[in-house]
C-alpha cells in the first residue's frame, strides 16, 4: 500500500469543516468572518506533493500559504482530501474555475490562495452542506479520496 508521502505532484482539494464562524489573522482578509460550515480549497505541487498534504494535515507550523492560516485554527478540521495525481499546474486553474461555476460551491472570498494563479477569481470555496465530494468523485474519476484519520 503506497504512503501519502509517495505521491510526487499534482493538484488537490482540501475539504475543511469549521463547525462555527471565523476569522483568520491575514491583513487582506482580516475584515471578514467566515460562516460556519464546509471550505473548498484548490491547491497544487508540482513536487513533493504527499508532504505537502502531510503538512496541512498538522496543526502547528509555521504559517507560509493563506490555506495555513485556516488549517492551523483549532476548530478547523480536514475531513477528507481529493487528489488529482501527476496534474499538471493549469489544472489547477481550471478545478478552480469549475468550482466557482458549480452550484454548490460559492466563493469564500475574491483572491484566496490564488496569487500564484492569475486567471483564478479564488481557490476557496464554500458550500454549507456536508459531503459534496461525492459529487466531485463522479464528476473527476481520475481523483482519489483520502480521508485522514
Amino acid at each position: 500500500m503506497r504512503k501519502i508521502t509517495d505521491l510526487k505532484s499534482g493538484i488537490y482539494i482540501l475539504e475543511i469543516f469549521f463547525p462555527s464562524n471565523f476569522t483568520v489573522g491575514i491583513k487582506k482578509f482580516n475584515h471578514i468572518e467566515f460562516n460556519d460550515g464546509y471550505y473548498y480549497y484548490v491547491g497544487s505541487a508540482q513536487k513533493n506533493l504527499g508532504f505537502r498534504l502531510k503538512r496541512h494535515l498538522k496543526k502547528e507550523k509555521t504559517r507560509h500559504w493563506h490555506i495555513d492560516h485556516l488549517t492551523t485554527l483549532a476548530s478547523a478540521e480536514i475531513k477528507s482530501i481529493l487528489i488529482f495525481e501527476d496534474h499538471k499546474k493549469d489544472f489547477e486553474e481550471k478545478l478552480a474555475a469549475d468550482l466557482l461555476d458549480d452550484s454548490n460551491f460559492s466563493a469564500a472570498c475574491k483572491g484566496f490562495g490564488s496569487g500564484d494563479s492569475p486567471k483564478s477569481f479564488t481557490h476557496l470555496f464554500y458550500s454549507g452542506k456536508e459531503s459534496v465530494q461525492s459529487q466531485l468523485l463522479s464528476k473527476y474519476q481520475s481523483a482519489v479520496l483520502f480521508t485522514p484519520s
